[in-house]
């Protein structure tokens, strides 16, 4: 009679069919396989459709400049919601500590009611001199006087064809603004776009370093007949879509498909132009991929 006992030297697992253990042995690899696909697809998606605010900075040096001086550039926030009360804008702006704040236009929306904007004044205007100019979407409400009410409520100061020279930390700098181009179409007022340029370049002082905000930036080349420093734009939300190191964005308003103003800072042989992907988010048709909203800050430097 034979033993069924195994001898010790034997494994169990030998007396197993090879093609059962490989078996085996794959199927926890595929899981983790799996896994991994799984969560790189959720990582993904997560980075693409990311809409949480980022602040993006900028430096630009100038031997019109002696002493630095810091701007927060707040573009095309059309109402949307940043926390409750506008605390999560600011306090990204507080924590930036500007010198000034610009509003480069769409600071309100047509759509949206503007509640969010108004908070976001109510936390900002008391704490730094701020300079606006008007968007497209102002005007597309048939209340933009409605909304200049709110920003002079607030002593913001709006730069509706206008050129001011601006103190801080012992710099003195030019901060000229113009109305967006659909002013005289929807209001039947205003001397023009183009009049309010010619109008600047009587003002300006050219010895400082002078800035135009103007929303949008499309007309760059027109803003630099007027020997500005650096334009300052908004409107084009970043091209709303991106693909990360190799297109910038997909369509913007003036632009369309591929815009070459999406957003970023761009350098011309007589300026600068740094254009805001704004801060829009529920206020577009479609949402925003790999395109964060930001808050833009520009550092102006003395020449090193």
């Amino acid at each position: 009679k034979r033993s069924t006992h195994m001898p010790d030297n034997i494994k169990q697992s030998d007396n197993i069919p090879s093609e059962v253990m490989e078996t085996t042995k794959k199927k926890p690899g595929k899981k983790c396989i799996r896994s991994i696909i799984f969560f790189i697809i959720i990582a993904f998606l997560f980075s693409a459709f990311d809409v949480r605010l980022k602040i993006v900075e900028y430096t630009i040096t100038s031997d019109k400049i002696t002493n630095p001086i810091r701007i927060a550039l707040v573009t095309d926030l059309h109402s949307c919601k940043y926390g409750k009360n506008q605390k999560t804008l600011i306090d990204a702006v507080v924590k930036q500590n500007p010198d000034i704040v610009l509003l480069g236009g769409d600071i309100f929306d047509d759509k949206i009611p503007d509640e969010n904007t108004e908070l976001f004044l109510a936390g900002i205007a008391g704490k730094y001199p701020c300079y606006y100019v008007t968007g497209n979407h102002e005007y597309w409400s048939r209340r933009v006087d409605e909304m200049l009410d709110t920003l002079r409520k607030y002593n913001v100061t709006i730069l509706d064809g206008k050129s001011k020279t601006v103190e801080v930390n012992n710099q003195k700098i030019s901060i000229s603004g113009i109305d967006d181009p659909d002013a005289n179409l929807y209001t039947g007022k205003g001397e023009g776009f183009y009049a309010q340029l010619d109008e600047i370049n009587q003002i300006k002082d050219d010895s400082l370093f002078t800035i135009l905000l103007a929303h949008r930036p499309s007309y760059v080349n027109k803003y630099l007949d007027y020997n500005f420093d650096l334009v300052l734009s908004g409107h084009a939300h970043g091209g709303q879509w991106r693909i990360p190191f190799l297109l910038n964005g997909v369509f913007a308003p003036d632009e369309g498909f591929f815009p070459k103003y999406a957003g970023g800072q761009y350098d011309f042989p007589n300026g600068k132009m740094i254009v805001s992907r704004g801060l829009a988010r529920e206020s577009t048709r479609v949402p925003r991929i790999f395109n964060r909203p930001e808050l833009v800050i520009v550092n102006l430097e003395p020449l090193s």
